[in-house]
């Protein structure tokens, strides 16, 4: 099932100006800036999967449309992933309010294994050219 066009242009309109990458994941279309993910576009609907802090993720959770994110049915994410249903990114402030939540996460080096695998330790393979 494809993602919703429509929120990601506005995913892209929102993030103009920084290196991107759009990457399928999650079922959707991730944005990466950095080599991590600042947000995913969901398949089948209008949602936004968004990454926050945790300790702010009860504040966020509370917000319209906000539920913890899920990995399938019944298999809850974690804190720092929130889905956000339609409702709660129609509206444009709505909408840059996630985005800056989002960014603001990513502007903390957080999230991310800084190109080595938190399993292994391991740097990633590269495809080549």
């Amino acid at each position: 099932m494809a993602h919703d066009t429509e929120v990601a242009e506005r995913v892209r309109d929102a993030l103009a100006g920084r290196q991107v990458r759009e990457v399928r994941m999650f079922g959707g279309l991730a944005f990466m800036v950095d080599d991590r993910m600042v947000v995913c576009v969901s398949a089948g609907g209008a949602d936004l999967l968004v990454r926050v802090h945790p300790d702010s993720d009860a504040q966020h959770l509370r917000r319209p449309g906000a539920r913890r994110a899920e990995m399938g049915a019944g298999r809850p994410m974690g804190e720092g992933w929130i889905a956000v249903e339609e409702p709660g990114i129609a509206g444009e402030e709505d909408f840059a309010r996630w985005m800056a939540a989002a960014l603001e996460f990513h502007a903390s080096g957080s999230g991310g294994t800084g190109g080595r695998s938190k399993r292994t330790g391991a740097s990633p393979r590269r495809r080549p050219a």
